[in-house]
């Protein structure tokens, strides 16, 4: 039977130790480490996830300032609010939510975000600096495939991934963390031609494209491990990139959906704005 990559288990052991590290952070500086979250315009998608991200926050007794602005908001009024928060030294992380209105320039405002305070990964900075193995907060998601990767022994030296989309911070960040982990990646995408060519010659599969289980679980190779990024909802609770029924049969080990990636991707985020309070710190 295929091990479960369970993200829901490993991210709930972590928030354990997350409030640990809160308390010891307000006992000796007396202050709490704060998330500021930018939600521009109306999606609700995008608003039940800034919610996840500030329950997740209370959960382990951080504090999340939460920026709501119109969706008629322009690059230079969200420009200004980023430079406000980059300025006020009470915040230690800034997530601007994904997708922005379409008249709002997203790069230009996600380059904006200091370094320091870039806990989501989203800056080209922080993208070229992970890249170069130098040190940066990565991309919450892939970071935290990582994690779970790492947690539960996957080896990952020599092996084959296949990294299937190419997104700024999903496919292309996690090409360059499975390559800094000495894997040989392949990256395809929606256009790639011959796809199951290049699935079945891999050892791990990275499902990260955003098409309903475009890939077919047929494709895979006896014992690969499966990571599926995506998450569509449907009638029955929602499916991935990836067609996973009857998965534990072909994969070593793999990632359910729900319950393995997405609550990684939420953890990975307060891991790495607890993180940034302990630097700024000194601790």
């Amino acid at each position: 039977m295929a091990t479960v990559l369970d993200g829901k288990a490993l991210a709930s052991s972590i928030e354990n130790q997350l409030s640990e590290r809160v308390a010891i952070l307000k006992q000796k500086t007396g202050r709490t480490p704060i998330l500021a979250t930018i939600l521009v315009g109306d999606d609700p998608a995008s608003a039940t996830y800034v919610r996840m991200k500030g329950n997740a926050c209370k959960r382990i007794g951080m504090d999340s300032i939460r920026v709501e602005m119109p969706s008629n908001t322009t690059t230079d009024e969200l420009l200004a609010k980023i430079d406000e928060l980059n300025a006020n030294p009470d915040v230690h992380g800034i997530l601007l939510q994904h997708p922005v209105p379409a008249q709002i320039d997203e790069r230009a405002c996600f380059d904006r975000i200091s370094l320091d305070k870039d806990v989501d990964g989203v800056t080209c900075l922080g993208f070229g600096r992970m890249a170069m193995g130098e040190s940066a907060y990565g991309s919450c998601t892939p970071q935290g495939i990582m994690h779970l990767l790492q947690h539960y022994n996957v080896e990952l030296e020599g092996k084959h991934a296949v990294v299937v989309g190419r997104s700024a911070i999903l496919g292309k960040p996690m090409a360059m963390m499975l390559l800094n982990a000495n894997c040989t990646v392949t990256i395809c995408h929606s256009r790639t031609k011959d796809l199951p060519k290049y699935i079945a010659e891999a050892d791990i599969v990275i499902g990260a494209v955003g098409v309903p289980e475009l890939i077919k679980k047929d494709w895979i190779k006896q014992g690969a491990v499966v990571v599926d990024a995506g998450f569509h909802p449907t009638d029955t609770g929602g499916c991935g990139d990836i067609e996973l029924s009857g998965i534990d049969n072909i994969a070593s080990a793999y990632t359910p959906v729900p319950g393995g990636v997405g609550p990684m991707t939420i953890n990975t985020l307060i891991r790495q704005t607890v993180e940034a309070a302990e630097k700024e710190a000194g601790l």
